[in-house]
């Protein structure tokens, strides 16, 4: 069993990581040709300035007073350039933002899973085209484009990392540093005669990297002052560095500038998925080769966030981000950047006729190169007969498009050329996805086989090892025969060559590999599936069937919640009623208390995801129950003669205690943000003091069940207070006191069936080792019992939010702790604060599986293959078209449903641990009880 667990996990590693060699690989690829416009072009530098965080109508409005937010900005916009929305995409973050920005494509979900800080540049960037760049900013954007540039052309002026403080009493110096370095340097470099003539040379980047506005929306909303005067402090920093430059350089009208965003962000302080608020970012240009502004005399705004901002007179022109790439490229001369999908915005030049065209000639012949070298690959690693090229762009038809191009080109019918080049764009932008996908049908059914395989051996385990179904059916045992073996070697054999002659990378190996023994194995089992048919054909069973019927609507129902929270109330209503379906009704105690908290309990799936605004007496009030429960179990603990009666009544006053702390740090924190004067050291150092506790102090109680996991529950309690900002703090309370009620109710089902119970709930101990024999052979009731848990698990994650999605992600829950950016600081706490209500529902089951006698090992089986079935639903409804955000949000439940199953292993262990472990304290007698 131990090997088949170890062999399991493996397995579902393998089908966790398939997902992102399917889905998630790497759109780059290298060995193209540079390519750029041979006329000169109209500017000698270029100045990028990316607000972070900044949604475009929060620049755009006009403030309380009817007075515009961005002065400066908005006269640019009416007087001087071109403006419009630069259209992100998801994951609307930071790194990929800038990456679309400057390097011009739109990096996969792996990348961005690399990490933030120290990441070596691994594609091409305008930056790393120009002669020089000097950038300023956060020192986790600008080393992605310094580390790895070629040469010694890219300087990089940044802050300390820590400066990055979401507590601190004012953000905006993150963009003022910004400001008053860029004034420093260039006041420096008059008296540098080596950087002044590089700072005349052609094709020169400069790079303003401004956090301040997305630190201040992450604090305090982008709906507060805070933010919005942020807003104002950079419109009027960008306003200084202009006329900063045009006096440094004389005002020779040969820079161009471009302000705009990396991702915009929600009325709650959060972003990286797909609402408009997020990807909806300004874009505004003007200077060298950019059109002025155009007057428009009907333009209509159909955008819901783009209203009231009295701009309908002024042209808006809409780009996708990654078209400022080839953009700021064409403005400044140098080669696009090798990777890039942009497609040059041609409307906002302000150029001639045969520049325009030349460059958008240009930008088809870039893509185009990406393309050949894509097929080039493709077709090298397929055998001849089994390369199937893209129809659409065959060779003939890239010389003609070309040809027709540069002829139009020298007739001067510029029109036709720039259509054409747009033809090819779309045409190779096509193809390039063909050959992104070209192996994604061939490794899906090879993981599909795997999938069905794997959930059909577990089944065939636990009829075989755990129940009773095939028994007496066939008393006669045969050996699995030669010619079996023999026939899944050939096909592993013959498998592993085609893949060979074929250059395929390793991991398509394991993919197309792995069914071949799992497959063997099932077979292999021909005789437990010959006595099942049997069985079922000899003694038909209604209730068998009728279980099956009900997992099966169970499962769709727990699909469903995926994507409509609400199907989780729906599911806790009717567990209202599942008792009087059985003979509980007339004899269950706690029918009453279970229909109570079942309801209690439906109403979380029902609240808001995002959105939250944050309820601090809320989280007060989550407390004060915790310590009303504590205050009842004390007086209860005062009434009994237990000799170790004082040793308990000390560790439920600690955990008061703990509790107690909690409630302060928070509220303290709290108020101390509010006011603009940090996170308090002491506010910090309690909070990680009770986190850590939290581990340790239930293993000083006694491994009584229900002594055991109240202490269980108020530790956790006190960990998850410190992370919650609202209604969520009650969650894991009444999700527990469910659980308790749950015990006791299937102890009490039990003994309604054939199976002795002696023991009462209150008088059952955790134990380590537990007795074998006291197992039995699994019933028909346990389908349901493991089919509770997976529904549980289940409201456990969507039960206050989807972690499907980034957005049910709050950094401020984090700020007892820390407020100092460092993402996978935070990641990691937010991860706990989700498992929390996951080990209460673990615990539950380990009390479960001791009060009905059941094996550990049988039941994970089932909820396994339940979550394989699950995972297998998912697995087809991932989706590589329609929007950013529905591909995703597919995606991410097929992963979540995967580490489920993954996670559980982890969560089992660290359930018997708190559960069955017990540290003695010095001095302390020895008790088996405790």
């Amino acid at each position: 069993m131990l090997l088949f667990f170890i062999v399991g996990l493996l397995v579902h590693f393998v089908f966790f990581a398939s997902i992102f060699d399917i889905y998630f690989t790497s759109p780059l690829v290298h060995g193209m040709a540079p390519q750029f416009t041979p006329l000169p072009p109209p500017a000698r530098r270029l100045v990028l300035i990316v607000a972070d965080g900044l949604r475009a109508d929060a620049l755009y409005e006009f403030d309380e007073k009817g007075n515009p937010r961005a002065p400066f900005i908005r006269n640019i916009i009416m007087h001087e350039g071109s403006w419009g929305i630069s259209h992100t995409r998801v994951p609307t973050e930071s790194r990929p933002g800038h990456v679309a920005l400057i390097a011009g494509f739109y990096e996969d979900v792996s990348a961005v899973a690399k990490g933030w800080k120290e990441n070596p540049v691994e594609f091409d960037s305008l930056l790393n085209q120009s002669k020089y760049t000097w950038s300023w900013g956060s020192p986790d954007i600008l080393s992605m484009f310094a580390k790895g540039a070629s040469g010694n052309h890219v300087f990089t002026h940044s802050y300390d990392a820590d400066s990055e403080d979401f507590g601190a009493k004012d953000v905006t110096k993150l963009d003022t540093w910004v400001f008053d370095n860029i004034k420093e340097f260039f006041h420096a470099a008059r008296n540098n005669q080596s950087l002044f003539s590089k700072l005349n040379e052609e094709k020169v980047v400069f790079f303003l990297h401004l956090l301040g506005i997305d630190t201040n929306g992450h604090a305090h909303r982008p709906t507060s002052r805070e933010y919005k005067d942020n807003i104002k402090l950079v419109d009027e920093g960008v306003k200084e560095i202009v006329s900063l430059l045009k006096d440094f350089y004389g005002n020779d009208e040969k820079t161009a500038f471009l302000f705009t965003s990396d991702h915009g962000m929600t009325d709650w302080g959060s972003h990286g998925a797909g609402h408009p608020s997020e990807t909806f970012t300004p874009f505004v240009a003007w200077g060298a080769g950019i059109k002025y502004p155009q007057k428009v005399s009907d333009q209509q705004f159909n955008d819901v966030l783009l209203k009231g901002w009295k701009l309908e007179s002024w042209k808006r022109q809409d780009i996708n981000q990654a078209d400022v790439a080839p953009l700021m490229a064409s403005l400044i001369g140098v080669p696009f950047p090798l990777n890039s999908v942009g497609i040059l915005p041609v409307n906002y030049l302000n150029n001639t006729d045969a520049f325009k065209a030349e460059s958008m000639y240009t930008n088809a012949k870039q893509i185009l190169e990406q393309f050949k070298v894509k097929m080039t690959q493709k077709k090298e690693v397929t055998l001849p007969f089994l390369f199937t090229p893209f129809k659409l762009l065959s060779d003939s038809k890239q010389l003609d498009i070309l040809r027709k191009a540069r002829s139009y080109i020298k007739q001067e019918n510029y029109d036709e050329a720039v259509f054409l080049c747009m033809e090819l764009i779309h045409l190779s932008l096509e193809g390039l996805t063909y050959y992104h996908t070209y192996d994604r049908f061939f490794l899906g059914i090879n993981v599909l086989l795997g999938f069905v395989g794997w959930a059909s051996y577990a089944s065939l385990l636990i009829i075989k090892s755990h129940s009773s179904l095939t028994r007496g059916v066939s008393k006669e045992v045969k050996k699995p025969s030669h010619l079996l073996l023999c026939s899944f070697v050939t096909i592993g054999i013959l498998m592993a060559f085609f893949l060979l002659i074929q250059a395929c990378p390793w991991t398509y190996y394991v993919y197309c590999l792995l069914p071949v023994p799992i497959w063997y194995a099932v077979l292999r089992e021909y005789q437990v599936i010959q006595d099942l048919v049997t069985s079922l054909l000899t003694f038909p069973s209604r209730h068998f069937v009728g279980y099956l019927l009900a997992l099966a609507l169970g499962i769709e129902v727990l699909v469903l919640s995926f994507f409509y929270r609400y199907m989780l109330t729906a599911g806790l209503i009717v567990f209202a009623g599942w008792p009087f379906t059985t003979q509980l009704w007339t004899r269950a105690k706690h029918l009453t208390e279970l229909d109570f908290l079942l309801f209690a309990l439906a109403v979380f799936p029902l609240m808001p995801v995002v959105g939250r605004k944050p309820d601090i007496f809320l989280v007060m009030g989550a407390g004060l129950l915790v310590l009303l429960l504590s205050l009842f179990v004390v007086t209860s603990l005062i009434k009994t003669k237990d000799s170790f009666v004082n040793d308990k009544l000390l560790l439920h006053l600690l955990q008061m205690l703990s509790t107690v702390l909690s409630m302060w740090a928070v509220y303290s924190t709290h108020n101390s943000l509010l006011k603009k004067q940090g996170l308090p050291l002491i506010n910090q150092v309690v909070s990680w003091i009770i986190l850590a506790s939290s581990f340790v102090v239930p293993l000083l109680s006694p491994r009584n069940l229900l002594e055991r996991l109240f202490s269980i529950l108020v530790s956790s309690m006190s960990a998850y207070l410190l992370l919650s900002r609202g209604y969520e703090a009650l969650f894991p309370l009444v999700l527990s006191c469910l659980m308790f009620v749950w015990i006791h109710m299937e102890q009490e089902t039990l003994q309604q069936s054939d199976v002795s119970c002696k023991q009462k709930v209150t008088s059952i101990h955790f134990s380590y080792n537990t007795d074998i024999t006291q197992f039995r052979q699994l019933c028909l009731d346990d389908i349901r019992r493991a089919f509770f848990l997976v529904f549980f698990l289940v409201t456990a994650f969507f039960g206050t939010g989807n972690i499907a999605s980034i957005n049910s992600f709050d950094l401020a829950s984090v700020y007892c702790f820390l407020t100092v950016f460092s993402p996978f600081m935070m990641g990691a706490l937010m991860l706990w604060k989700i498992f929390i209500p996951f080990v209460l529902v673990m615990c539950a089951f380990e009390a479960v599986q001791l009060t009905t006698q059941l094996s550990s090992k049988s039941l994970f089986l089932m909820v396994l293959v339940i979550s394989d079935i699950m995972a297998l639903h998912f697995f087809f409804l991932v989706k590589d078209y329609g929007s950013w955000l529905d591909i995703g949000t597919s995606i991410s439940h097929y992963v979540i449903v995967m580490c489920m199953t993954i996670v559980l292993v982890f969560l089992n262990g660290l359930a018997q641990l708190l559960t069955t472990k017990k540290l003695r304290l010095h001095g302390q007698p020895k008790s088996h009880l405790i």
